[in-house]
């Protein structure tokens, strides 16, 4: 996980931490993913040693971003903004997921609670459905969980990471 260890964490903290981690785990082609608040910046990812193990046993040579976790937050948080945007002129509800297909991979976002994404960044042999069907499996499981509380916790636990991870 982009989150320092569960000491000190709450048990909602250490929960949502689990289900990121057995949704990577469990679900075959998911190269990354990323959790985003409302406002756009990351409250968990995936881990990058699960990127890097994921493109060594597919020997693709391009599997995911760029760059760091950010990088994917950005994104999900672009898209996510681009499609509420879009429902609003067409008038037909709030948006629940987008999906973007393209050569070599699949980008999905999904709503979670209050604003915030759950984005998944999914090699090109992954089975679709399976992956929009685990990604709502973890939205119905973590949508109640994420509070503001949460969200402000997992905000400063990634703070404090990075902090630490500067010196």
């Amino acid at each position: 996980m982009t989150a320092p260890s569960t000491f000190g964490l709450s048990s909602e903290a250490r929960n949502l931490q689990w289900l990121l981690s057995n949704l990577v785990e469990e679900v075959p082609g998911i190269l990354s993913v990323a959790v985003v608040s409302s406002d756009g910046l990351l409250l968990l990812s995936s881990d990058a040693g699960r990127i890097e193990e994921a493109r060594q046993t597919r020997g693709a040579q391009r599997t995911g971003p760029r760059g760091s976790s950010a990088d994917l937050a950005t994104i999900v948080s672009g898209i996510g903004s681009l499609t509420v945007g879009a429902a609003k002129l067409m008038d037909y509800g709030a948006v629940k997921h987008t999906m973007v297909a393209m050569d070599e991979g699949s980008l999905f976002v999904m709503s979670i609670s209050d604003g915030s994404l759950l984005g998944v960044h999914g090699s090109a042999d992954c089975d679709m459905s399976v992956v929009a069907y685990h990604m709502a499996l973890f939205v119905g499981r973590a949508g109640h969980v994420l509070t503001p509380e949460l969200r402000t916790e997992l905000r400063k636990s990634l703070e404090a990471e990075s902090t630490g991870s500067a010196r």
